[in-house]
């Protein structure tokens, strides 16, 4: 097994790779939408005092699709290569419908689409709104 860490994507929030490869299978740890070049995040407005004012899941999943192409690439991976995606959504009633209208544009055929589960859940280490945990196949 090897760690993969990938230059064009955020850093870890801790102390793990990008990505592992096992075999022919690629299991990317969870990744965000923060910028790689400045760990921005992507559509995130925030009061005087630091606290999120509101923020713009369209913009948020655009770019964790970005940053996982980037660990894909870095891998060896493309983005046809993904097998399952597991989503994690921060406010599951306000947010799945953007979110899975942007899915439907980067997977237009259902049929070729990866797996997926979409799962509510109260909170991510930093203040974004969607993560993904994904599992690839990498051809030799």
């Amino acid at each position: 097994m090897s760690g993969i860490h990938a230059s064009g994507a955020p850093t870890a929030v801790g102390h793990y790779p990008h990505a592992r490869r096992f075999g022919n299978t690629l299991y990317l740890s969870g990744i965000g939408p923060r910028n790689p070049a400045d760990n921005s995040i992507p559509g995130n407005e925030y009061f005087a005092d630091g606290r999120l004012r509101k923020y713009d899941i369209e913009a948020q999943v655009r770019a964790v699709f970005s940053n996982v192409r980037a660990v894909l690439a870095a891998s060896g991976a493309r983005w046809e290569d993904l097998v399952d995606v597991t989503v994690y959504l921060t406010d599951m009633a306000r947010d799945f419908k953007a979110y899975n209208a942007v899915w439907a544009e980067h997977f237009p055929d259902a049929a070729s689409a990866p797996c997926r589960t979409t799962l509510g859940i109260t909170a991510l280490p930093t203040p974004i709104a969607i993560e993904l945990k994904c599992i690839a196949r990498i051809e030799d």
